[in-house]
């Protein structure tokens, strides 16, 4: 038998092995849709480390990755302004801890169910792990829906739902964030009500905490800047830049602002964004000032910008922001944003690179039609890891008791990013996919983790 052939029956054995790991995933959580994507993204990439490295075959190590650790499920019931009882559902997937305590954010919208939240635990494990800091994979969240809510209403759900999710958490053990639906606010009420049950002033429980009791300077605008430092770092890499490029970012919230901040500051002109709503267009150039306060302070629609600038137009609907041209589209907004047509019209109209802002925001087909094409991609495990970067170092100013200032914090935030656009590029090339940075973050990310899960036996 040649080497050749010895060659091609390892791929083989390894392409079953993976194949047989993923159905047996869809078998044990079925209709979970997104659970399975986000898991046969993954898989798919690590064939050739599967092949190099039998032990995590022998091991068990796909097994026992794709399984999460915990998964708690829990009624939160709260009262309305009316006196009306309301019961929602609260969610906390504790993904895996093998390098850190459990480590993600919370989701506060109608759609959260188990496949949302399993796949957004299984995604934040290869992105904490990515940072390099020691942080383990951990989401959660609740089909709760803010918007329209007032503020009495807001601070009784998360007080209710604090009350259930404080008996899971801890410094050193599970450290949630905010997410979609889950700002400065929300973080506060849950933060006074953990303290309120759980005595003393544990500000490592929570991060996104407002600077002054806890919070981290630069952690609003971590992942907005961090998609625009690992895009820059792709760019680059071709002799291209932000400077002079036009860019569409979808979303209209605290990632979208930020990232439309950044690449404003990098020479961009950023021409359209959205909320779940519809979009704007404006061909002068969003007025960024404008989008903070409608978004951020007034808490209104993205519809309201047009009333202020009569030249941008407004359209019902989100799909079709990417029929807009641009050199650089960040999607921010939500997962399954980008589909496989949406992806062909980008590429028609010329699209260089695409940076995952959001977790999941293009699917598989989307990005096959990237790769294929030879846009820049930037996958949403590498590119949006900038917001839980920043929290892990929230994290470690709350251990020390001492704050940095904000240049010092972006400038760890900068060198996080390009170590992580580094590896990636690293990973491709050293596993057969050079350029190819879903495969390199996938695999850089999975070496960790695993290794981890190798050394601490099986458990």
């Amino acid at each position: 038998m040649s080497s050749q052939q010895t060659i091609n029956q390892e791929e083989v054995s390894a392409k079953t092995y993976v194949q047989n790991v993923y159905e047996t995933v869809v078998k044990r959580n079925p209709q979970e849709v997104e659970f399975h994507q986000a898991v046969k993204e993954i898989l798919d990439s690590l064939v050739p480390v599967i092949e190099r490295h039998p032990k995590y075959m022998k091991a068990g190590i796909l097994e026992r990755i794709v399984e999460p650790e915990r998964l708690i499920t829990f009624r939160v019931p709260w009262v309305d302004d009316n006196g009306n009882v309301q019961v929602n559902r609260g969610f906390r997937v504790q993904f895996n801890s093998t390098i850190g305590p459990y480590k993600g954010g919370l989701r506060f919208h109608p759609s959260v169910n188990a496949s949302i939240i399993k796949f957004l635990g299984f995604e934040q494990t290869f992105k904490n792990s990515l940072t390099g800091q020691p942080i383990g994979g951990g989401k959660g969240g609740s089909d709760f829906e803010p918007k329209g809510k007032s503020d009495g209403e807001i601070m009784r759900f998360t007080q209710s739902f604090m009350t259930e999710l404080y008996k899971y958490i801890g410094q050193d053990t599970d450290v949630p964030a905010g997410d979609i639906g889950v700002g400065a606010r929300e973080i506060g009420f849950m933060f006074g009500q953990y303290k309120r049950i759980h005595g003393g002033h544990e500000a490592g429980v929570l991060t996104g905490k407002g600077i002054g009791y806890g919070g981290s300077l630069a952690r609003t605008e971590a992942t907005g800047y961090g998609c625009v430092y690992f895009v820059n770092e792709m760019l680059e890499s071709k002799g291209l830049s932000f400077d002079g490029s036009t860019v569409v970012v979808s979303g209209s919230g605290n990632v979208a602002i930020y990232a439309m901040q950044k690449a404003i500051r990098l020479g961009a002109k950023v021409v359209a964004c959205s909320d779940s709503n519809g979009y704007i267009y404006d061909k002068d150039g969003i007025n960024l000032d404008t989008v903070h306060r409608l978004k951020e302070v007034e808490r209104k629609r993205i519809s309201e910008y047009v009333k202020e600038h009569p030249n941008a137009v407004y359209t019902e609907g989100c799909n079709n922001i990417w029929t807009i041209p641009c050199d650089i589209a960040l999607p921010c907004a939500t997962q399954n944003e980008i589909d496989e047509e949406s992806a062909k019209i980008l590429v028609a109209n010329g699209v260089q690179a695409v940076g995952e802002g959001a977790n999941m925001p293009s699917t598989l087909g989307a990005i096959d039609v990237f790769l294929q094409a030879n846009v820049l991609f930037g996958p949403a495990k590498a590119a949006n890891a900038g917001g839980v970067a920043v929290s892990a170092l929230e994290m470690s100013q709350n251990s020390m008791r001492y704050s940095w200032r904000f240049h010092e914090v972006d400038d760890k935030l900068h060198e996080i990013m390009k170590n992580i656009y580094k590896n990636s590029v690293k990973a491709a090339e050293e596993y057969g996919h050079p350029g190819n940075l879903v495969v390199g973050a996938n695999i850089a990310g999975f070496l960790k983790v695993a290794d981890g899960m190798l050394a601490h036996g099986v458990v």
